[in-house]
């Protein structure tokens, strides 16, 4: 404490420090007054528009349109052809060239082409499933990272607060340690309260640094480099648990997936078990020697001797039984995830009330009576720092209480399967 108490007390590293201080605050509000504003809505707006994501999430749903019109394509027919010669050796036969033509068309018949286009239906549905996923998501994402963000905006304000506050109680104790009213221990003890409030302030300062490099890693689009976030705490009132849970079950894109896995999965097999049975094709042949042509017209089939597709219906069989069970999984995790949020949103609502129902207040009242206390000289200044660092606690676990109970909107909004903006409550 000595070599502080040294160090603080020189009068010219004292102003350095000041003019450091007013500077850096200077720079600071000259820099904000060039700020991009960026609103939650011109986030999410876009987001929708760049992040490589959902492009990606487009482009799956387009593939896998392109796979159903490859499923109702028919089979193609085969021509073919040869060309050689004969010689006779036989009195009255003719030598001469000889051609050869045949054409082949492959036939389906029974449920090989619709489960096949069945298949394919099922695959489209399931992308288009998984692109609604990806964009909740990444829409989720963004009011995650951006409520982040404005908490530890909300929290440098707060601290820069307290640290003013602090700052002119250590000014005022100086005041009277130089006119000799109280003794140099109460501006040790401001001194290090000062450097705390610093401390604490620099580093919401650097979270917030942080918290708006995931801003712009969860838009997933070129933002300026300084920004304002222009937005605050919005309360929203949410239904019942069981009403909620009928909508997480009806809407929840993650559910639908895992049931159009079902459906896929069941087509698969379908598939599959068609494919066993044997698909003819029709064949005709022209031969042209030269003397007398002959034509063949026929069926051909193939004959499952060998190979009677045992293990791919059995693969499917299998593939079915999981998509099943991991659809019952997926279930189980929502309906828990959705408990989970509506706990923690009720949670936050009963601490909200609590501190507008007078612990702030009561902190307030309490840091002002340490103060008028401390000016009459009943009290030292510990009563009136202790008094200050409960005051900032306060303020602080207020301020976490508003944004948890943020969050826990957000999450209830992702499990109602909110994407649009205009669907917020």
């Amino acid at each position: 404490m000595i070599p502080l108490v040294m160090f603080t007390g020189a009068p010219i590293i004292r102003l350095f420090l000041h003019i450091f201080v007013g500077a850096f605050f200077f720079w600071g509000r000259a820099g904000a007054g060039h700020a991009a504003p960026l609103t939650l809505n011109q986030a999410l707006a876009l987001a929708e528009e760049h992040n490589p994501q959902l492009r990606a999430g487009a482009a799956q749903i387009e593939a896998a349109r392109a796979g159903t019109v490859t499923a109702r394509a028919y089979p193609n027919p085969e021509l073919g052809g040869l060309a050689g010669g004969q010689t006779f050796r036989v009195p009255g036969n003719v030598s001469g060239p000889v051609y050869s033509f045949s054409f082949v068309q492959p036939l389906e018949l029974g449920p090989l082409r619709p489960s096949r286009i069945e298949l394919a239906e099922r695959g489209r549905e399931s992308s288009e499933h998984a692109a609604a996923g990806t964009r909740l998501a990444i829409l989720s994402g963004v009011r995650r990272a951006f409520s982040q963000a404005l908490r530890k905006r909300n929290e440098i304000e707060l601290l820069a607060d307290n640290l003013r506050v602090i700052e002119d109680l250590r000014n005022r104790i100086q005041v009277r340690v130089d006119v000799g009213e109280v003794g140099r221990l109460e501006l040790i003890r401001a001194e290090a309260e000062v450097v705390a409030a610093r401390t604490a302030a620099n580093s919401a300062q650097l979270q917030y640094v942080s918290a708006l490099s995931q801003l712009r890693a969860a838009v997933g689009a070129p933002l300026a480099a300084n920004l304002e976030l222009e937005g605050d705490v919005a309360p929203a009132t949410f239904p019942t648990l069981e009403d909620l849970r009928r909508e997480v079950l009806d809407r929840h894109p993650a559910l639908a997936l895992a049931r159009s896995e079902v459906r896929r999965a069941e087509a698969r097999l379908t598939y599959e078990t068609a494919l066993r049975l044997p698909q003819p094709a029709v064949r005709a042949e022209v031969d042209r020697p030269p003397d007398t042509p002959t034509y063949r017209i026929g069926i051909e089939f193939p004959l499952p001797l060998w190979n009677r597709r045992e293990g791919p219906i059995a693969e499917a069989t299998a593939q079915l039984r999981q998509a099943k069970a991991l659809a019952e999984s997926r279930e189980v995790e929502i309906l828990a995830a959705l408990e989970s949020a509506y706990g923690r949103y009720q949670t936050t609502n009963q601490q909200l009330a609590a501190f507008e129902q007078g612990l702030l207040r009561e902190a307030e009242e309490a840091l002002r009576a340490a103060q008028a206390a401390y000016r009459l000289g009943e009290r030292g200044i510990l009563e009136v720092l202790d008094a200050q660092r409960v005051l900032r606690t306060v303020s602080l676990d207020f301020l976490n209480a508003q944004f948890d109970h943020q969050a826990a909107q957000i999450d209830l909004n992702e499990l109602r399967a909110i994407q649009s903006r205009k669907e917020m409550p």
